[in-house]
């Protein structure tokens, strides 16, 4: 079963319940991943990463423009897409994988810093934000 699958799944039962603001945000997830299916992208997960980060980008700016309730939509479909992804990984296992790539990569120093990238985006499988991952290569190349 894919995860498109499960979107209509999931979809089918809220229209049953009637929760409105949950079939719209399940209709506006299901047509970027059939888009993305017909485009050729087998990376469901980056889709809804992409849609994640693009609710929570819209949520901050609703805040900044004192759109409170846009913004508490916003953060609610944001959450409503974690719920498909994969958990996030933890500091101690993420700071793990990025001491194994700086040893794997043999950096040390933060100009090495794209190597460390290359070898530990791999390895977190977007299980973590590439920005966490980069504040925590830095860290790691400061040291």
């Amino acid at each position: 079963m894919t995860l498109a699958d499960t979107v209509k799944s999931d979809l089918t039962t809220a229209m049953k319940a009637g929760e409105r603001d949950r079939v719209g945000a399940l209709r506006l997830i299901l047509s970027e991943l059939q888009k993305a299916a017909k485009e050729g992208s087998d990376d469901e997960l980056a889709v809804l990463r992409r849609e994640r980060k693009r609710r929570v980008e819209s949520a901050s700016a609703f805040r900044a423009g004192g759109r409170d309730e846009l913004a508490d939509q916003e953060e609610s479909e944001a959450r409503m897409i974690e719920g498909y992804l994969p958990a996030e990984l933890s500091d101690a296992e993420l700071q793990a994988i990025v001491a194994a790539a700086v040893a794997e990569s043999g950096a040390s120093s933060p100009k090495d810093m794209g190597a460390v990238m290359k070898a530990a985006m791999p390895k977190v499988a977007g299980r973590a934000d590439g920005k966490r991952v980069s504040a925590i290569a830095t860290q790691a190349l400061r040291t």
